[in-house]
């Protein structure tokens, strides 16, 4: 990939990429590893996209991929988690959606992410997790009723 290229898309994705890996992981340390070595493999390839969409698309897979790699590690399961630090918010109601987001299981975590914030539909992110697009509208749907469960509960 040409340098320009590379520095290009890693401006305009890097964030995209991070959110994704930390709405997996659940962790800001391990989302930086994946975010890094996501764009290590940008910078290694060879073949051309046939536009910035294609170029997300791909990213998103291969941040997807590779968090899928870190859930399923033995030294992930073996090592003792340590407290993380929640990100800064300008109010408290951002603060308490985002610790209820991120306590969903990972899998509604991320369709939630990719629906509203990606704005892709069921099926793209279907393609994008290799689940269907049935399966995808489900999590959608059971993730906003844990949403509102676990809002709800707390008041």
């Amino acid at each position: 990939m040409e340098r320009e290229e590379f520095l290009r898309l890693a401006a305009r994705y890097k964030d995209t990429v991070y959110r994704v890996a930390l709405n997996m992981l659940a962790s800001p340390a391990d989302a930086d590893d994946v975010t890094q070595e996501t764009l290590l493999r940008l910078l290694s390839r060879n073949k051309p996209f046939s536009g910035d969409d294609h170029a997300k698309r791909w990213l998103i897979r291969v941040t997807i991929n590779l968090c899928k790699n870190e859930l399923r590690s033995a030294w992930r399961k073996k090592r003792e988690p340590m407290p993380e630090e929640v990100p800064a918010f300008d109010r408290g109601e951002q603060r308490e959606l985002y610790s209820a987001v991120m306590s969903l299981p990972e899998k509604y975590r991320t369709a939630m992410y990719l629906f509203y914030y990606e704005d892709m539909s069921a099926r793209e992110i279907g393609e994008l997790t290799g689940a269907k697009e049935s399966a995808v509208t489900t999590r959608l749907s059971r993730g906003r009723q844990m949403l509102k469960n676990i809002l709800t509960e707390d008041k």
